[in-house]
C-alpha cells in the first residue's frame, strides 16, 4: 500500500479533536462540510439541467416532429399524399404526417386567448403517444367529422369546458360578405382533453381533423407542412438531402436544431456557467484544507521533529499529511456524493414536500414550461465532478505537506 499502517495512525490523531488543538478540526470538519455541499449541489444542478434538456426535446420532438417539409416559399403542399408516402419508405423514417396548421382566437364565455391549430388525421393523432397516451377525459373516438376538436388541460381550465362542450375559434382569414370583410367564426365541440406535461402545449395547442382544418382554414386538398419522425435525432443532416430528392420537386426542410436552436443554446450556456460557478464553493473548501493543514504543520512542529529524529524519513512526513489532507477532501466528496445523487433521484418528491410545508409554489409550470422538475443523473457528470473535487482536494495537500517534509529538526526543537 502507499500508505502503511503507521503513517495512516499518525494521520488519524492529527485530525482527531483535542482540546489544545481542537481549532484546526474545527476547520477540517468545515472544509468537509464545503466540499460536501459543493460535490451535491454541483450533481444536483447538473442533474436538473439534464433533466430539463431532456424533457424538453421528447416533448418538443415528440408533438413537433424532428423535421418540417414545407413548400417554396411557403406554399401550401397540395400533393402531399405522394410526397408523403415517398418519404416513409426513407430509411430511418419513422412516421410521416401531413398537418394543416393557423393561428386562432379562441373564445368562451368573454374570455379570449390565443391558440395554434393544427388538423391532422385520426390514424396520426393516436399514432403520437405523446398525445394518444395522456388523453385525461374524453376519448380519441370522438375526434372524427367536421366540428371536433382536442385541446390541453390547462386551456380546459382555463374555459371551464370539458369534454362534450363547445368553444369559438376565431380565425384571422376574413370572410368578405356584403357587409365587408368578417373574421372566419366557428363553434367546435371538444372531443377529448390531453396533457403532455408542458405549459405551453397544454394551453395553447388545438388539435382537429384534417379535413375539418383544410375547411375552416381553406386549403382544400393541401397542407401546411409535412411532419417526419426518425428514430435518430442525429439522422436530420442525412435526410436533409434525401427527401427533395425522394420528393422529385423542391422543398424547404427545418429540422429540429433549427427551429428550437436559441432556445437549446441557451441551456447549454446556462448549464456551463452555473458548473463554472458551482465550482466555486468545491474551490474555498479546499483553499480552507490548505489553511487548516499549514495550521497543522505550524502546530506540529515538535511532532515532526521528534519523528524525524527518531528515523522518519521525509517522505513519511509527506505522506502523513498527504493522507491527513486528502482524507478530509476523499470523506466530503463521498458525502457529497450520497446526498447529491440521493437528492437528484428524488427531487421531484422533495419539492413537493416543502411545497405542501410552505404552501408556495417553489416551480411554476406558467415560468418553467414543465410541469414538474426533471432530473436526469449521468454517469459521465458525476464521474467529472467526483473527479475534479478529488483532484482540488489532493493538490490542496501538496503545498502543506511539502513544508512539513521540509521542515528541520534542529530549528523545530532549538527553543523546546
Amino acid at each position: 500500500m502507499i500508505f502503511n499502517a503507521f503513517e495512516r495512525m499518525v494521520a488519524r490523531r492529527y485530525l482527531s479533536s483535542r482540546r489544545e488543538e481542537g481549532f484546526v478540526s474545527v476547520i477540517a470538519g468545515f472544509s468537509l462540510a464545503g466540499i460536501a455541499l459543493g460535490v451535491a449541489t454541483l450533481i444536483i444542478v447538473m442533474s436538473v439541467m439534464n433533466g430539463f434538456r431532456a424533457e424538453l426535446l421528447d416533448r418538443i420532438l415528440g408533438l413537433n416532429g424532428h423535421m418540417g417539409v414545407y413548400g417554396l416559399t411557403n406554399q401550401p403542399l397540395t400533393d402531399f399524399d405522394r410526397i408523403v408516402t415517398e418519404i416513409s419508405m426513407l430509411q430511418g423514417v419513422t412516421k410521416v404526417i401531413p398537418t394543416v396548421e393557423g393561428q386562432v382566437l379562441v373564445s368562451r364565455n368573454r374570455l379570449a386567448s390565443g391558440a395554434i391549430v393544427r388538423g391532422v388525421r385520426a390514424s396520426d393523432i393516436r399514432a403520437r403517444k405523446i398525445i394518444s397516451s395522456n388523453i385525461r377525459a374524453g376519448t380519441l373516438d370522438n375526434f372524427k367529422g367536421k366540428s371536433s376538436v382536442i385541446i390541453g388541460t390547462r386551456m380546459a381550465r382555463k374555459f371551464g369546458v370539458g369534454p362534450n362542450d363547445t368553444i369559438r375559434l376565431i380565425s384571422p382569414q376574413s370572410n368578405a360578405t356584403a357587409f365587408g370583410s368578417v373574421p372566419r367564426s366557428k363553434k367546435y365541440r371538444v372531443a377529448a382533453l390531453f396533457e403532455v406535461g408542458m405549459f405551453e402545449y397544454d394551453s395553447s395547442f388545438v388539435f382537429m381533423p384534417l379535413k375539418a382544418a383544410q375547411v375552416y382554414f381553406k386549403s382544400k386538398g393541401a397542407v401546411s407542412k409535412i411532419e417526419v419522425f426518425l428514430d435518430d435525432p442525429d439522422l436530420v443532416p442525412t435526410l436533409r438531402s434525401e427527401i427533395p430528392r425522394a420528393a422529385g420537386m423542391p422543398l424547404r426542410l427545418v429540422d429540429w436544431q433549427q427551429a428550437n436552436a436559441s432556445f437549446f443554446n441557451a441551456i447549454k450556456v446556462e448549464r456551463n456557467v452555473m458548473f463554472l460557478i458551482l465550482t466555486l464553493i468545491i474551490l474555498v473548501a479546499a483553499f480552507n484544507i490548505i489553511s487548516g493543514m499549514i495550521m497543522m504543520v505550524k502546530d506540529k512542529g515538535r511532532d515532526i521533529a521528534i519523528l524525524r529524529t527518531m528515523g522518519a524519513t521525509r517522505g513519511m512526513v509527506m505522506r502523513i499529511f498527504l493522507l491527513a489532507g486528502a482524507s478530509v477532501g476523499v470523506i466530503g466528496t463521498a458525502v457529497g456524493f450520497a446526498l447529491g445523487v440521493a437528492f437528484a433521484g428524488n427531487i421531484e418528491t422533495i419539492r413537493q414536500w416543502i411545497q405542501s410545508l410552505t404552501g408556495a409554489e417553489l416551480f411554476a409550470a406558467e415560468i418553467y414550461f414543465l410541469s414538474q422538475l426533471p432530473s436526469v443523473v449521468e454517469t459521465g457528470d458525476v464521474i467529472s465532478v467526483v473527479g475534479m473535487s478529488l483532484c482540488l482536494s489532493f493538490l490542496a495537500t501538496l503545498y502543506p505537506a511539502w513544508r512539513a517534509a521540509r521542515l528541520d529538526p534542529v530549528e523545530a526543537l532549538r527553543y523546546e
